[in-house]
Formats: C-alpha cells, sequence, structure tokens
C-alpha cells in the first residue's frame, strides 16, 4: 500500500551528486540549493560549461565531472533517454549507491516514447547502474514545481518515490522531507514504476497537495 514514509536518516549524513543539468536537473539542484543543501552537479560537456548555471542556482552548487558526481552517496541522474548509455559510461562502480532515476524514456522536440520492449523504464535503467539500489523519484513534477515552493497552495506538494530497498528509500524519503514535500513510498519500483512513468502512468504531471 502506498504511505507516507519516516525519514530514518538525516540528510546531513548524505552528499549528492547529479548527473545531468538539464530541466529535472537544474530544477532539483535548485531545491537542493534553496534548502542550503550542497550538491555537486555534471553534465556531458564538462565542469567549465556549468559555471554560470551554478552560479545562477546558488553557492551550495557546484559544478564537477560525471566521475564527481558519481561518487557521492546519493546519484541522481537526469538525462535525455537515448543519452543515457553514455553518460553513464565508463563511471566508477555505482554498486551499493543509491541511485535516483529521475529519467523519463521519451524526448523533445517528438515527445515519441522510447521503445521499452514491455520493460518498466526504471528496470532498463537499473541494467545500467548494475548493483546500485535504484530509487524512483523526481520525475513525474514539472521543472518549475520542483524548483518552486513545495508549501506555495498552503500544504505540502506530493512527491512519489519508490524502490525496492527500505534503507535507500528511507535516505530519499528523508531528502524529500527535507525539501519541504510530502513524500509518498509508492512501494517496490515494479508497483511505483509503473504509477508514475512518463508516458504511460497516472501520476505524472499532478500537482498533488496534502493539507493537514
Amino acid at each position: 500500500m502506498p504511505r507516507h514514509s519516516t525519514p530514518e536518516r538525516t540528510i546531513a549524513m548524505n552528499s549528492i551528486g547529479i548527473i545531468g543539468a538539464g530541466n529535472i536537473g537544474r530544477a532539483f539542484a535548485t531545491a537542493l540549493a534553496k534548502n542550503n543543501i550542497r550538491a555537486t552537479l555534471a553534465n556531458s560537456r564538462g565542469p567549465e560549461s556549468l559555471k554560470d548555471v551554478v552560479a545562477a542556482i546558488g553557492p551550495t552548487i557546484e559544478a564537477g565531472t560525471r566521475e564527481d558526481a558519481a561518487s557521492k552517496d546519493i546519484v541522481l541522474v537526469a538525462v535525455n533517454w537515448s543519452k543515457l548509455p553514455a553518460a553513464l559510461a565508463g563511471l566508477p562502480d555505482l554498486g551499493g549507491r543509491v541511485v535516483v532515476d529521475a529519467n523519463n524514456p521519451i524526448e523533445a522536440p517528438l515527445f515519441k516514447p522510447a521503445e521499452l520492449n514491455g520493460r518498466l523504464s526504471s528496470e532498463v535503467f537499473a541494467g545500467m547502474v548494475s548493483g546500485a539500489r535504484v530509487v524512483k523519484a523526481f520525475n513525474h513534477l514539472q521543472p518549475h514545481l520542483l524548483s518552486g515552493d513545495p508549501r506555495a497552495e498552503g500544504g505540502r506538494r506530493v512527491l512519489f518515490y519508490s524502490g525496492d530497498n527500505a534503507q535507500s528509500k528511507a535516505q530519499v524519503g528523508a531528502l524529500i522531507d527535507r525539501l519541504g514535500f510530502f513524500g509518498i513510498d509508492l512501494g517496490p519500483i515494479s508497483i511505483g514504476g509503473t504509477l508514475v512513468q512518463f508516458p504511460g502512468g497516472p501520476l505524472p504531471a499532478l500537482n498533488l497537495v496534502k493539507f493537514g
């Protein structure tokens, strides 16, 4: 059953890396910066290409290499679907790390769904980060809602997450709570990944708010 998870660890214990500086990656970095949380943002073109981006986001966000970002405790990946293999190729072993799948199997400008051969996008993604503890999160909100005030409507904006490892979900749940969102644990990726997959799932792009 979907449930709100009580965070078990403080986010101060976790370092954060972001691979992908597109709309979702920048929005996530902005949400972190607003809460004075440090993170390393990386893309395929190298740190120099991100100097202006990180300067605009805030002082707690630094530009780094993909290897820098991949070395953190929690690694969020948000990359154009067709570019994921190249973005993850050659990185140090991600085995055992919490890797957040914030990807959607679709790309602008045509927004044609990728061919997944009947698999969930998170299952395909997990095969690219062998041994990592994958949590699906941060993909279903529009970027301006992810980077905006989670209490703008008077409650707490809802963020869904799912995964197959309780400890890794607790870490991501703690981060969601620290950012001011109301996290709802959708259970294993086989269930939650189906609900939040875009396109196809019923939950993406909904701006849901928890009151009380």
